[in-house]
C-alpha cells in the first residue's frame, strides 16, 4: 500500500512540476520517478530547515512538488552546460 502512496503523490508532483516548469513533462513513468525523487529531496530540505515532516496528504505533494522543482531545474541546467 504505501508503494501505492509513493507512486500517487510521485505523479501529482511529476506531473504538476511540467505544468510549474513551462514543460511537456517526461512521460508517465519518468514524472513519477521525478516526482519521488523529488518527495525525498524535498523531505530532506524541509528537515534541514526544520519543518515537521508529518502534515497529511497535501504537505506531502507541496514538499514533492518543491523538491521536483529543484531537481528539474538542476537537471535542465546541467543538460544545458553539456550540449
Amino acid at each position: 500500500m504505501r508503494l501505492l502512496w509513493w507512486i500517487i503523490v510521485g505523479l501529482i508532483a511529476g506531473w504538476a512540476t511540467g505544468k510549474i516548469m513551462k514543460g511537456s513533462g517526461y512521460g508517465v513513468l519518468l514524472d513519477i520517478v521525478i516526482g519521488i525523487i523529488g518527495a525525498i529531496i524535498g523531505g530532506f530540505i524541509m528537515g534541514v530547515l526544520g519543518f515537521s515532516s508529518s502534515g497529511g496528504l497535501i504537505y506531502t505533494i507541496i514538499v514533492a512538488i518543491i523538491g521536483a522543482v529543484i531537481l528539474t531545474a538542476i537537471v535542465r541546467a546541467l543538460t544545458k552546460k553539456a550540449a
